[in-house]
């Protein structure tokens, strides 16, 4: 946290994963890309800011590297659990890029299992309800505010 900042957990989660090499990275690995030359390629990113973003996401227990080759010593990235679950979050900032940023037709669309295009949403556990601006507040230290 920022000295004078709010403690959040917001900028916790940015402190980690707020960078767009590492969002990239990590958007690459969840999609099946696990090794450095993949995720360079299709990131963009130059290879001394992915490398050091990588390392990030090992240090930080969103990503494990994996031998895959002894000889000479090579390493994929594979997604840990708390890796795997930024996969919605990845799914719903696609969406709203898609809807508030990109012109024109999305580049890439998605397909839930059951066979529909999908259409993230979050809803509440409890009641199932969507969640929206609006529908939420505030509870800290089990106050209101």
């Amino acid at each position: 946290m920022a000295a004078g900042g709010r403690d959040c957990s917001i900028a916790n989660a940015l402190g980690v994963i707020g960078e767009r090499w590492s969002l990239l990275a990590l958007r690459e690995v969840l999609l099946g890309e696990r090794r450095f030359d993949q995720i360079a390629r299709n990131t963009g990113a130059s290879r001394d800011i992915l490398a050091a973003r990588l390392r990030t996401l090992v240090a930080r227990g969103v990503l494990t590297r994996q031998l895959y080759e002894q000889h000479p010593p090579r390493y994929e990235y594979v997604p840990t659990e708390a890796g795997q679950a930024l996969a919605p979050i990845l799914l719903a900032l696609t969406d709203w890029g898609d809807r508030y940023v990109t012109d024109g037709p999305p580049p890439t669309r998605w397909e839930h299992d059951c066979g529909a295009e999908l259409e993230p949403e979050l809803v509440c556990r409890h009641c199932h309800a969507p969640v929206a601006a609006g529908t939420t507040r505030l509870l800290r230290l089990g106050r209101v505010f």
